[in-house]
């Protein structure tokens, strides 16, 4: 098999192509650095991503608090992760780096506050 992709492990966005015939067997063409390797096996073995959004709050100067996970979490779980995400309602005050879901789906992820928020 073949896929073709875009490397998001950093900023130059190489076109690599990931060809395998099994997955002991993978190889991944077309990197300008060693992360591209490693994104391009992980992207046909289990592909992953870190999460960022918004949960509403009671908040007179803000309406809603941006969060992320404290790293990837598998795609297969994103959407699930953000139907529970987007139901959530924060009370204030908030700290920046809060931990408001903790263990994500048993990942070792937790789902943090990127802003402080006190009225």
């Amino acid at each position: 098999m073949k896929k073709e992709m875009i490397c998001i492990s950093c900023p130059m966005g190489c076109r690599i192509t990931a060809e395998w015939e099994n997955d002991n067997d993978i190889k991944v063409t077309g990197n300008k650095c060693p992360r591209g390797i490693v994104y391009g096996r992980e992207e046909i073995l289990s592909p992953r991503r870190v999460v960022t959004a918004t949960i509403d709050i009671n908040s007179s100067s803000l309406g809603r608090i941006p969060v992320m996970t404290t790293g990837t979490v598998p795609k297969g779980i994103i959407d699930s992760l953000l139907n529970r995400i987007y139901k959530m309602h924060l009370e204030t005050p908030i700290a920046r780096d809060d931990i408001i879901m903790k263990n994500i789906d048993d990942t070792g992820i937790d789902l943090i506050a990127t802003r402080t928020v006190t009225t």
